[in-house]
């Protein structure tokens, strides 16, 4: 008998505001009945078939039922990029378990607190992994990840509601406790639609997975091309010489965060990979330094500026490769199923304001974090808007320039300051390997701008050039006054450069 858990599933199928909502939550099922033989995705030197990771589902699904796992229920994963984590994904449709990925690179004593707070009744875990999973369980079961499912069989009837929770995808977790956002099934199947829609995807591409499947970027391109047909390749860690070989071989599309693509574009290979399969590169996760842009210009490859967030999508906006072309500093216009605005500091509909979405992709809220989730949206003319906390403007074309964090802006001198405006500046200078910038008490201006900069190998810059260089792009006020000169700055386990660390 299954049981239900009803924080985490709501039974019949009702969406989000309501109203009737009968999506197939069990898409893997559908695709592997229209083609089972075609290739669906790649590990190592191993290939799976549609009709080949649906079976591999079924045996996912078996073997979390006879863990005694059921609808609400949670199971944690610990490990790096793995077919596991589509299969376990999958597994969520037909038996209402719900996926909850760990960051990798967290302490033992970090699992353990997240691990208390979301109550997992299973713990799988990579072999890189297993005595970090053990010191963090407590009385959790554990098991390796690798042959969970070997003896287990038997075909699922379940399958889950739209608005029953897929999988818990955590936030970064700069400034304490990862929030849990509940993602649902109908937020994964309609984000895939947008996706599709938007960027303009075929069951021809393919992609290499290189940003960790832990991660919200999952959702960017590999979950939705495996809805729509497509072909994922899993590389289980970063590694740039070898994505490229793999791109190479079989990627239309490439999708990584800045860090990635600048490690890719120093790749000794680089200038020489074939990469003529490749339609166009997105960016996610940050606003990609125009210096990276160019070098895959170079070979011919166009880049587009991507936008989203764990609780919204996580695809956002959609923009042609020649407005991207043109603009490349825009994410873009609204996706075709996403209703965007901007609000300023007195609650009104602006040009230039908080960004505020709403529409089938949004999470259901936070796990266990219910004055979260009240701060995180808002009710207005009759929709449900996430409070993104970002800073964006719209011109009057109806394109929308992500201007910066609003937690991140800082007050100088009674004048607004937004960092990543001033980090967009400082990355086109030719010795800039990466850098960042944040806000720090002044006794003269109540908060300045604090510079951190890694270099290129062999290059040269030092702050006065640097400050110089800036000042002509931006008003002086905007320009750092302080400087720290680093050999590459503290990232999180998906490839964000952590500015709490910086500060402190």
């Amino acid at each position: 008998m299954l049981r239900r858990n009803n924080a985490l599933t709501r039974g019949p199928r009702r969406g989000i505001d309501g109203g009737l909502v009968d999506l197939v939550t069990d898409w893997l099922r559908r695709r592997a009945a229209y083609h089972p033989e075609r290739p669906a995705l790649r590990f190592r030197d191993a290939t799976w078939s549609f009709g080949e990771l649906d079976g591999a589902t079924d045996r996912v699904a078996a073997a979390l039922r006879a863990e005694g796992l059921g609808p609400g229920d949670r199971v944690a994963v610990l490990a790096e990029n793995h077919p596991a984590f589509v299969t376990l994904l999958a597994a969520t449709a037909r038996t209402g378990v719900v996926l909850a990925p760990l960051n990798t690179r967290l302490a033992a004593a970090e699992l353990a607190e997240l691990l208390v707070h979301t109550a997992p009744r299973l713990l799988l875990h990579g072999p890189r992994f297993e005595e970090r999973a053990r010191a963090a369980a407590g009385a959790i079961p554990v098991r390796a990840l690798e042959g969970f499912d070997a003896a287990a069989d038997g075909a699922a009837s379940y399958e889950a509601a739209p608005d029953d929770v897929a999988t818990l995808c955590f936030t970064g977790g700069t400034t304490g406790l990862p929030k849990g956002a509940m993602l649902a099934h109908r937020q994964l199947v309609m984000n895939a639609v947008n996706t599709a829609f938007g960027w303009g995807l075929g069951e021809r591409d393919a992609v290499v997975v290189a940003t960790p499947m832990f991660h919200a970027a999952f959702h960017a391109l590999a979950w939705p091309l495996l809805q729509l047909g497509g072909f994922v390749v899993v590389q289980e860690r970063f590694d740039p010489e070898k994505h490229l070989a793999l791109s190479a071989e079989h990627a239309t599309l490439l999708f990584m965060v800045p860090t990635m693509f600048r490690l890719l574009a120093d790749a000794p290979g680089f200038a020489s990979a074939d990469l003529g399969r490749v339609r166009w590169a997105i960016s996610g996760g940050a606003p990609c330094p125009a210096p990276i842009r160019e070098a895959f210009a170079a070979r011919g490859i166009r880049f587009k500026q991507g936008y989203g967030l764990t609780e919204c999508g996580v695809n956002c906006f959609a923009l042609g490769l020649d407005e991207a072309a043109a603009h490349p500093e825009s994410v873009g216009r609204p996706m075709p199923h996403l209703h965007a605005r901007l609000v300023n500091d007195a609650g009104d509909e602006a040009d230039e304001g908080e960004l505020q979405l709403s529409g089938p992709v949004t999470m259901r809220g936070y796990f266990g974090r219910d004055a979260a989730t009240a701060e995180a949206f808002v009710e207005a003319g009759g929709r449900r808007w996430l409070r993104t906390g970002d800073i964006a403007r719209r011109d009057a074309a109806g394109r929308y320039f992500i201007v910066g964090r609003k937690k991140e802006m800082f007050i100088s001198g009674g004048e607004n300051v937004y960092p990543a405006e001033v980090e967009r500046a400082l990355g086109t200078h030719p010795a800039v390997h990466e850098c960042a910038v944040v806000g720090v008490p002044d006794p003269r201006w109540g908060e300045v701008g604090l510079a951190a900069v890694a270099l290129h190998p062999g290059a040269t810059a030092d702050e006065a050039t640097l400050k110089a260089h800036v000042t002509e792009r931006l008003a002086k006020y905007k320009v750092p006054k302080r400087w720290r000169f680093l050999d590459a700055l503290p990232k999180s386990g998906a490839g964000k450069i952590l500015k709490r660390e910086l500060i402190d």
